[in-house]
């Protein structure tokens, strides 16, 4: 049964990427929160944040992370680049000037679809081995697919401000492909599931729970929530803080048990 469930996770995910890129041409149709119609108009964004960890599994830990996107126009929509650079000492407020590299990410990101009048976006992402030191990683290469979506559930004025209120969901299929032997496996698929406040398309709040299901634990599941708090300076920087803790099933991929984090991002 716990096969069974995987499998058709995982073939729901694929037919959907499939279907990304077979209907590519139809629309083009960016997958955005309320407030964000600037920035799909950018040709690029950099990230830079810190996360401060507590009890968190190998990759959800203290540290920088760099992300690099370019936004393309085509059936490929993004290209991005993460590199996650780890505390040596991975404690909650761990060393930030003593840096390592992690686990470098890359993802590919497909126009979006309309899907029952939904707008859906597709992407792969593929993790690769390069922490140094292997214990400040995974140990494995990573292979991933998910899809997301975001809709706006109301837009209205509160105390002659205007407000948007939008829902937004995506799941992720990560599973290990090859890699250290010696080193665990991996196999879990994750949700995340968010409210998003937005006042006068500058400021917004937003509230994301992310449960994670385990398939090397026999379907374990694991959760976190997250609150985020944001400002969108202007048509070009982004600034944010978040606090997240977690919800339920320790030692589950994805998870930790607090977390504080800092961002500032530069679209161009």
């Amino acid at each position: 049964m716990r096969q069974s469930l995987q499998y058709l996770v995982v073939f729901l995910i694929f037919m959907v990427l499939v279907s990304g890129v077979a209907q590519a041409n139809d629309d083009d149709l960016p997958v955005v929160a309320a407030g964000d119609t600037n920035k799909v108009k950018q040709r690029g964004r950099i990230e830079l944040k810190r996360d401060d960890t507590n009890r968190g599994t190998t990759e959800e830990t203290t540290k920088t992370s760099l992300k690099i996107a370019a936004f393309l126009d085509g059936p490929v929509s993004m290209l991005r680049l993460e590199l996650p650079f780890p505390d040596e000492k991975t404690d909650f407020w761990g060393n930030p000037f003593n840096p390592r590299l992690g686990d470098i990410k890359t993802r590919v990101g497909f126009k979006a679809v309309r899907f029952y009048d939904l707008p859906l976006s597709s992407f792969i992402e593929v993790t690769f081995p390069t922490a140094n030191p292997e214990d400040l990683g995974a140990g494995k290469y990573q292979l991933s697919g998910g899809l997301r979506t975001s809709i706006e559930l109301c837009e209205s004025l509160i105390m002659s401000m205007p407000h948007k209120l939008s829902f937004n969901s995506q799941i992720q299929q990560v599973v290990s492909v090859a890699g250290d032997t010696d080193r665990k496996n991996i196999n879990y698929t994750k949700f995340e599931i968010g409210l998003r406040s937005t006042w006068r398309k500058q400021y917004w709040v937003k509230l994301t729970a992310k449960p994670v299901l385990d398939w090397e634990q026999d379907a374990k599941t694991g959760a976190v929530a997250e609150l985020e708090v944001g400002w969108n300076i202007n048509r070009h920087w982004d600034a944010w803080i978040m606090g997240g803790t977690r919800m339920w099933g320790e030692g589950v991929p994805s998870t930790y048990g607090e977390r504080v984090s800092i961002g500032v991002a530069l679209m161009y």
